[in-house]
This record gives structure tokens, sequence and C-alpha cells, in this order.
């Protein structure tokens, strides 16, 4: 059994990880909390019905030979009792006693579900063949530092017992479905679920096909096919309009979308349940149909207000919430849950249920919640909205029976609402019963959950020095120096943040500003670009707060020229790992964020420039950013994870007809671009919120978008006049919605060498030798041919 870590202090690595921790260190709150009763009847109910031994062993079997078929005789996988554990979930790793050389059974994992069985098989594969599991697209798994069948590594004597210091591992977000699995089909979610069970994940939300029981509800009460297709929103769009945020925006849904999802959720909880996980499904929240209320005149219903529609647009906005104290919601709530489980022949009996989330509640003194099933709550709202004074929070969480209901503190991050609650005023929370990971999207930082995930087995702090010294080996295939010190490094900068601020991902490439220059602060700016980040300060932030500016400067919380001797490490010590796809997505990345950096500097040197009347100076760095944008689009066409193509082949392949291709298309397009509605001069105010660094897309949407406000630059600047922000605007939203409907066909596949491209890069944007003095002579060069100019 590997030795334990010690609890060394290291440095705050991702406060996402450590406040798992902190809450089960925290004086009165224990990890394995049972002081509710009704979440001792939920543990015992699980274990009676849950799936049998046979079929979650022959579910640990599967994902064996899924993932590792050249060593599927060198396993063996058998479920074993919580009274073996010490009463308490468990994983046991032994040395088979009939090993007898290749061919037989060499470990033998021993488990309480087949959750636990894979979990342990992963903690196997990880501390004792050094392996790695990621997603595909960030790189997949990396298993050939693993012996061949019949050398496998042997663990100690008397064999590794890992048992959970918490019941509960939670895993996703509301918005996941429509941010990440909107166009998966069932291979895809088979990977997923895979993935789900080797990280120890046991209680995931289940979301998919939920609008096909709605349509079986509200058919009850008379709600048609048209009335349901101005409520649900389109595929890329749930998520929001089952939260009660909008309504029909990118819908209708055809009933062959209805049709297929339901048969997929089958598939999938039909999975789930044979590893032995409790699927989260989704409750009634209270959420309506506006046809609903003309067929109850008399049912207390609310109005809810706009939800960042441009100009409250009723045709999407403004959703109907039925109160919780009317008899028509507990009857429409019973009939959800009851055609729930006539459909899917069972429930884990943890349901989930979003009210209020972005919007205020109707009431200011008093909040009236029924609750008649054991309920899961999203803290968010309580972050989200000023209403939820302490009176309000408490009366909301008490009017359930204490243990009836679990909130999911999902911002704890950033703002843990538990430490400013009397942690929930009592009601049992994620963090105290159990650990989650709730993002809004996934693919992307598999370091993060990598360690989050294990964090979920371990009961003491885990030495991050340690932990992020041998990542790179696991993930690399091999032990290189020199990529050892550029984690370190990003685990003191990247991987460190610590001020509290989101939105990470708002560089001005993919948040493109739309404002007027002159609004745009452009402090200590450095006129020789070789010395961009080396006259910085040394933590390299902004040097004037811009809370009070209409334009945010792009977040930036670390040394930038750390970062980029990072990057200069990964580059020195490529070849060595070369043929590691692991690498290449990591390459990719990192390069990808120091350059992204990069061009948020120049965009403030061609504002400066621009305010300094130096119009030469805009000329050449306009077209600067713009040759950087397209060489970002070559280096992420290097690599499968940063592609368009498969976003939207994905959403295309899910189509029936052509007519369903068109809309599913323009969805997917819509979620990453405008996202929500918008007027000749008005962008939505939800515009980029889903930017991705996607070859395809900055090539084809993000430079030409810059381009059209360094155009509107330079002609105020020819003219003498105001920049004309308002035609920008039409422009820019004109490219945006012709773009949302366009059918241009982007590849699936990557082209090119990752190393090489980046290698180039770096030379032609950081090395010492002056970039924009190069690109001014490529103008002059370009100026004298009469060839190319800058837009």
């Amino acid at each position: 059994m590997p030795t334990r870590p010690s609890s060394t202090p290291a440095s705050r690595f991702l406060q996402l990880l450590l406040v798992v921790v902190i809450a089960c260190a925290v004086p009165g709150v224990r990890c394995s909390d049972r002081r509710f009763p009704h979440l001792d009847r939920v543990r015992e109910l699980h274990r009676r019905e849950g799936s049998s031994s046979a079929e979650q062993e022959a579910a640990a079997r599967g994902l064996l030979a899924r993932l590792l078929p050249s060593h599927s005789t060198s396993f063996e996988f058998r479920v074993i009792s919580t009274e073996q554990c010490g009463g308490k979930a468990c994983f046991v790793i032994n040395n088979h006693p009939l090993f007898d050389g290749e061919g037989t059974p060499e470990i033998l994992i021993l488990g309480v579900s087949g959750v636990e069985i894979s979990a342990g098989f992963h903690w196997y594969l990880k501390h004792y063949c050094a392996a790695h599991i990621s997603w595909y697209k960030t790189g997949g798994a990396q298993l050939s530092s693993i012996p061949h069948p019949g050398s496998l590594p042997r663990v100690p004597d008397g064999g590794v017992l890992i048992q959970r210091p918490i019941d509960w591992s939670y895993y996703q977000n509301a918005v996941t479905s429509s941010y990440s699995f909107a166009w998966w089909d069932w291979d895809r979610w088979e990977k997923e679920i895979d993935w789900m069970a080797l990280q120890g994940i046991n209680l995931p939300l289940a979301f998919t096909g939920q609008e096909s029981i709605w349509q079986r509800v509200f058919q009850r009460y008379n709600i048609s096919k048209s009335d349901l297709d101005d409520f649900f929103g389109g595929p890329a769009f749930l998520a929001w309009s089952r939260m009660a945020n909008m309504h029909g925006w990118g819908g209708p849904l055809p009933q062959t979308w209805l049709d297929d999802q339901l048969a997929l959720q089958k598939k999938i909880l039909s999975r789930m349940y044979a590893f032995g996980m409790f699927p989260v499904l989704p409750a009634f929240s209270g959420n309506i149909p506006a046809a609903l209320k003309s067929k109850f005149p008399s049912a207390k219903v609310t109005h809810l207000g706009n939800w960042f529609t441009v100009d409250s647009n009723p045709r999407w906005c403004c959703t109907y919430l039925l109160d919780a104290s009317d008899p028509l919601f507990v009857e429409i709530g019973k009939l959800f849950i009851e055609e729930q489980i006539r459909e899917y022949g069972r429930t884990s009996h943890i349901y989930n249920c979003d009210t209020f989330d972005e919007n205020t509640p109707p009431l200011s003194d008093r909040i009236i919640y029924l609750c008649w099933v054991l309920q899961r709550s999203g803290g968010w709202l309580f972050t989200y909205d000023p209403f939820w004074e302490p009176p309000q929070m408490k009366a909301l969480l008490h009017s359930v029976p204490v243990g009836k209901m679990i909130v999911l503190d999902l911002y704890a991050e950033v703002k843990p609402v538990w430490i400013n609650s009397d942690q929930f005023y009592g009601v049992p929370y994620i963090w105290k019963v159990g650990v989650g990971m709730s993002m809004e999207g996934i693919e992307q930082n598999p370091i993060v959950y990598d360690l989050m995930s294990e964090m979920a087995f371990h009961h003491r702090q885990v030495d991050l020095q340690v932990w992020v010294e041998t990542y790179p080996t696991r993930r690399y295939g091999k032990p290189v120096k020199g990529l050892q010190d550029a984690w370190w490094i990003l685990y003191q900068t990247l991987y460190n943040c610590t001020d509290g601020k989101n939105d990470k991902n708002r560089d001005v490439i993919v948040a493109f500003p739309d404002v007027e220059p002159f609004v745009i602060e452009t402090p200590g700016l450095y006129v020789d670009t070789r010395q961009m980040y080396s006259t910085m300060p040394s933590k390299n932030y902004i040097g004037k707060d811009a809370s009070s500016d209409a334009y945010d400067h792009p977040h930036l919380w670390y040394d930038t020229n750390a970062v980029i001797h990072a990057l200069e490490l990964f580059l020195q010590h490529g070849d060595e790992v070369s043929d590691s796809n692991t690498f290449r997505y990591d390459l990719v990345d990192l390069t990808r964020q120091v350059l992204a950096k990069y061009a948020n500097d120049v965009f403030l040197k061609i504002i400066e420039s621009y305010k300094s009347n130096n119009m030469n100076q805009v000329t050449i760095l306009c077209q600067h950013f713009l040759n950087l944008v397209n060489d970002l689009d070559t280096l992420l066409s290097s690599h499968e994870g940063f592609l368009l193509g498969p976003w939207l082949e994905s959403a295309k392949g899910l189509a029936r007809n052509s007519e369903q291709e068109i809309q599913y298309e323009w969805n997917a397009r819509t979620q990453i671009t405008m996202w929500f509605d918008n007027t000749e001069t008005k962008a939505s105010l939800l515009r980029d919120y889903a930017n991705k660094y996607w070859s395809g897309l900055l090539r084809d949407y993000y430079g030409p978008r810059a381009a059209i406000y360094f155009k509107h630059l330079l002609l105020s600047m020819e003219k003498n006049a105001p920049f004309a922000l308002k035609e920008w605007r039409r422009e820019w939203i004109s490219l945006t919605n012709n773009w949302q409907s366009d059918r241009k066909v982007f590849s699936a596949t990557a082209i090119g060498d990752s190393l090489n491209i980046s290698r180039s890069l770096y030379i032609k944007y950081l090395s010492k030798a002056d970039p924009l003095e190069l690109e001014a002579a490529a103008c002059r060069i370009s100026a004298a041919d009469h060839t190319t100019s800058i837009i």
C-alpha cells in the first residue's frame, strides 16, 4: 500500500479541491455524519434495492474489457458487504492467491459495489502502474506504463484497504447537460459512465430524456404539443428551460428528439444502476407551461421576471412558477415522479430540484416548499441573488424536514455558503455528507478532475508537492525532470488562483470588447514589445482597478513570465514524450494560454496607439493580432481536443432529417457565440459566455469579428471622427447571426504536428526577436507589392 501522504502544508492549489478537506476538518462537522435518519433510510433502500453482486461485478468486468482488454484475465473483481469494510464503503486490493503466470488472475479487487471495485482498479493502475485516466478530448488514457500480463506489480502482503471518509461522491451541474452532453450518443455516454466509475462517482445527475416524461404528465392536463413547443428549449438550451430561466429558445423539440432521448436515458440509467451508482433524477420545481395557467386560473402562479433577454422579449422570457403551497404543485410533482418510476422501473430515491435559479422568489418574508421525497437543492441561488438573507435562507431550508433535502454548495470553491450560513442551518449538504464536482462544462483541465476525484478516498490532507511531482510521470508514461519542473511552476501559478474571481476565460480573442475604445483603460503599457512581459510587476496584475469601467479587463492572477518558462520547458523536453497524446494536449493548451494573454496585451497596445493617434502603429498591431488569431487556429487544429468540427458534427448526427440537422446545427453554433437573442444593434447579454478556443471558430468567427472592430478604429482615425460604435455592433451582430445559420463543414480530424507548431509560434511571438518589427517589415513589403491589406 502506498505510504499515506503527510499533512505538510503546501501552497494553495485549486481552492475547489481543498474545500473538501477544510469542510471535513471544521469542528463539529463529521464527514460520516449520521445525525439524519432520513438519509439512513435512503442508505438502507440503496442496500436493499441495488443491483445484484453479479450484475455489479459484470459491470466492472465490462469496464476492464473496454479500457484494458489485453489484461482481461489479469484481474478478478468481487463485491463484498459493508460489514467486511468496517461498516463503510471501501475497496480492497490484494495479490490474487491463484496467480500462476500469464493467463491467470494476478490482482484481486474487492469492493462494496461496482463503483468501489472500479475505483479500486483505477487506484491500482494509478498508484502501482503509474497509469493515467482522462477524457479522450484531453488526451485520453495513458496505459503504456502498465506491465504486460503476468508481470503486474504486487501490492503489499495483506492487501491495500481504502475506505471512503464520506458516503457520496457527486458529479455534474444542471447545465453540464447542455454545455457538454447536449449531442452525446450512447457510445459517448458509455465512456463517460466508465470514467465516472473509475473516479469513484456514485451520485451522478441523470437528466437526459426528462422532456418526454414532462410531455406525458402535462398531456394529462390537456396541454398540447404546440403548447409544449413554446415551453421546452432547443437541444442546446434545455438546461435553462428546465430551470425556468427561459422558454422556447432554440425549439421546438421534434417528437423524435423526445423519443430518442428517452431511449438513451434508459441505457444511461441501466448502466449507472449496474455499477451500483445512485442516479439523481429530476423533480418538479414549479416550472409550468404558460398554457397551464389559463387552464387553472385560480392556481397560485407567479410570472417571473426577465432572465437576460434583450428588451425583456416575451417570446423567450418571463416564465411561470406554480407556488409550492398550491395543491396542484404536489399533484404534478407526484405524477412526474410516478411517471419516471413507471418508465424506468426503479429509482434511487434521490431527486434534484432547482428552484429560483437566478430568479428572485415572489415572496420576501416567507418561502413555502413542500418536499415529499429526498430532494437536492442547489446552493447557487443563495450566492447569486441578494434576496437571500439569513431569514429567507433559513425559512426555505427548514420548510423541509431536516435530512430530506441535501443542499449542493456548488460555488464553494469561490464563495462557500456553508461558512456564512451556520452550515446551512443544520441541513445536510454536499461537502458535509459527500464531496462533489459541479463544473458547468467538462473535458478540460484534467489535473483538476484527477485530484478532485481522488480526494473522495483520502482521510488526510494530500501532500500536493508529492502529488504534483508524480502527475506528469503518470500523465505522459515516463519521468521527465524538465516536465516535472514545468508542472511545479503551473501548480504555483495557473493552478493557484486565490483571489475569489471567476470568468477566467474572458480573453479578448474569445470575448471581444463591445465598447468604445476610450472606455478601455490602458494602464502601465510598455512600448518595447520584446519586454511585454518582463517589464510588468512580478504578479502581473492590471495596474488599476477597472471595476468602474464598462469593460472588464481579462482576469490575470499569475506571473506570465513564470508560465512562459513552463512552456519553454515543455518545448525543450517535448521530444522525449512527443508520441504521447496527453502531452500534446497539454502542450497545445499551455501554448494557447500563453498566447491568449499575449493577445490581450497586443489589444491594449492597439487601444493605446489609437488614443495616441498613431495610425501606422494601429495598422501594424491590428494585423499582428489577426495573424496571431489565425496562427492560434493552426495550433488548435493539431489536437482533437480543440476542434469545432466534432461539436457540430455530433449535433447533426442526432438529426433524423435535413430540417432537424439545420435546427440542431443552429443550436450548436448559437450556444458558443451569441447564446441568446439579439436585435440589429443590441447583442445578447450572454454573448461569448460559452466561448471556446476551438480551431475553426477562431479563423472563421473570432478573427473576422476582431477585424470589423479594427476596421472601424482605422476609419475613425482616417476621418478624425468618433468610433462608430453602433455600426460596429450592427456589422458584428450581422456576422454572428450569419455564422449561426451557416452550414460550412469543419474538420473533425486533427492535422499538423503540435510540437513543431508550438515551437514555431514561440519563436514568432515570444522569443527575443521583436515580433512587431518583423510584422512591420512584412507589411512594408506587402504594401510595396500591393498584395494585401490589414482587413
